[in-house]
C-alpha cells in the first residue's frame, strides 16, 4: 500500500469509480474486503452455514455497492462503510430467507456436529446477540457506526477517528465509550 492509498479518501475513490476508473474500484475492494469479512464472520446462523459462504456474501456486497456507486453520495468518511454493512446484512437476511424457503436439509449424524459457537456468539453469548442487535438499532447512526467499527471490526481508536472524520483520537474514544454505555443500558432494558 502506498502513501497515496492511505491519504486518498473513500469519497475521492467513489468519485473516480463513478467516472469509470477501474483502479479506484479495485482500491475500494481491497480497502473494505477484510473489514467486511471480519464483520460477516459469525453473523451467519449455524443452520445456514453450509449454504452461505462468508467470502461470497462479502463479494456480492462489494459488487452491489460498486454497481450503485453512481447514486451514493457520502455525507461523511464513514458513510460508505455503514452503507456496505447495511448491504451485507441485507444479503445475509435474503440468503437466510432463501434457505428457510428451500427444501429441508438432511440431518447429519451427531458425531459430525460442530460444538464450537461462532466467534461473535462466543464473544457475547448466543442469546445476547438478539439483545445486542436490538439495542444497537436504538443508537444514533453515529453511535452505531462507532460501536461497529471498534467492537465488531476491531479497529483502533485512531482508525475509528479517521473513518468517522473525528477531530482526534480522544474524541473517537469518547464517542465509542458513550455509545457503549448507551448500548449497555439498552441491552439491560431489552433483557427485562
Amino acid at each position: 500500500m502506498t502513501a497515496q492509498d492511505d491519504i486518498e479518501s473513500t469519497a475521492s475513490l467513489l468519485a473516480r469509480v463513478r467516472a469509470g476508473d477501474e483502479e479506484a474500484r479495485a482500491r475500494l475492494v481491497v480497502r473494505y474486503r477484510t473489514l467486511l469479512r471480519r464483520w460477516a464472520h459469525g453473523r451467519v446462523p449455524p443452520r445456514a452455514r453450509a449454504l452461505i459462504d462468508t467470502e461470497d456474501v462479502v463479494q456480492v456486497t462489494l459488487l452491489r455497492a460498486l454497481e450503485r456507486a453512481g447514486g451514493f453520495e457520502p455525507r461523511h468518511e464513514g458513510a460508505f462503510l455503514a452503507y456496505l454493512r447495511t448491504i451485507l446484512l441485507n444479503e445475509i437476511r435474503a440468503t437466510l430467507r432463501r434457505v428457510d424457503r428451500g427444501p429441508e436439509l438432511e440431518v447429519l449424524p451427531t458425531e459430525l456436529r460442530d460444538e464450537h459457537p461462532s466467534p461473535l456468539a462466543e464473544a457475547i453469548g448466543a442469546e445476547a446477540i438478539d439483545s445486542y442487535e436490538a439495542a444497537l438499532a436504538t443508537l444514533t447512526e453515529e453511535q452505531q457506526q462507532a460501536v461497529v467499527l471498534r467492537v465488531e471490526m476491531g479497529l483502533t481508536y485512531q482508525q475509528v477517528a479517521e473513518a468517522m472524520g473525528s477531530p482526534s483520537i480522544d474524541a473517537a474514544r469518547m464517542l465509542v465509550a458513550r455509545a457503549l454505555a448507551r448500548l449497555s443500558e439498552k441491552m439491560v432494558e431489552h433483557g427485562r
